[in-house]
């Protein structure tokens, strides 16, 4: 995204009477331009067309402002690995591994929200909204990590599905973030992105035991979350 069409968005939202939306169209632009923590609340202000205390009508300062755009951006991620997982259809593999492609795509399309969500230093703890957002994303993981949990095969020890699912996102994380990027911080790599995903998702589910066939699962049940596992693992600030 451009500044200057991030700009055309912020000025045509105010002119319409939505300032909120101006605001936040404009702190996009200036993501995408300076990064989360390289715009001040005057910066917004200025670039949405409005005086330096406009902003205060909806947002108590920067870091409210940051955390509604980390919040949409977690609700449309939640939207996305939705989708992609699709209930585990048609098998519980290749559907894992359209929700890892489905995260990398994100982090590729939407920079700016990517930004916001995992490396702008917010405290998610402060904010009720921003994080349940965050946890109905991870869940869409994790629901898929306790999937893949109820197919290990007999005599192979289960491994926790809560830990699953955090070693599966630490892999996407990592991924999307030095290489699936859709700013000048993705680093060059002599293959795709998905291809390096999905060769590391692999090599740890057969360092588990699990078969990496691609069978139908759907008659099976999945395994419920792991007696007293700890909940909020998602959204504390990401490094």
């Amino acid at each position: 995204m451009s500044w200057r069409k991030e700009q055309r968005r912020a000025e045509r939202g105010y002119h319409h009477g939505n300032l909120k939306e101006a605001l936040l169209q404009a702190a996009l632009g200036l993501i995408a331009e300076k990064g989360a923590a390289g715009f001040t609340f005057a910066d917004a202000a200025r670039m949405a067309g409005v005086s330096p205390a406009a902003p205060y009508r909806h947002f108590r300062d920067r870091d409210e402002l940051l955390s509604s755009i980390a919040q949409r951006g977690f609700e449309q991620f939640e939207s996305a690995l939705n989708a992609a997982w699709d209930d585990g259809r048609p098998d519980t593999l290749t559907a894992f591994e359209r929700v890892g492609k489905a995260y990398l795509k994100f982090a590729r399309e939407e920079p700016s929200f990517y930004s916001a969500m995992f490396e702008s230093g917010l405290s998610i703890e402060i904010n009720p909204a921003l994080h349940a957002a965050g946890e109905r994303a991870f869940g869409v993981i994790r629901a898929a990590a306790e999937r893949l949990a109820a197919l290990a095969p007999p005599g192979v020890p289960r491994p926790p599905a809560l830990m699953m699912a955090l070693h599966i996102w630490s892999m996407s994380h990592g991924i999307a973030s030095l290489f699936a990027r859709g700013d000048g911080a993705r680093r060059k790599l002599p293959m795709t992105a998905e291809d390096l995903l999905e060769a590391e998702v692999l090599i740890y589910l057969r360092g588990l035991g699990f078969s990496t066939e691609r069978k139908s699962q759907q008659d099976q049940k999945p395994a419920g979350p792991a007696p007293g596992a700890p909940s909020g693992p998602w959204g504390s600030r990401s490094t």
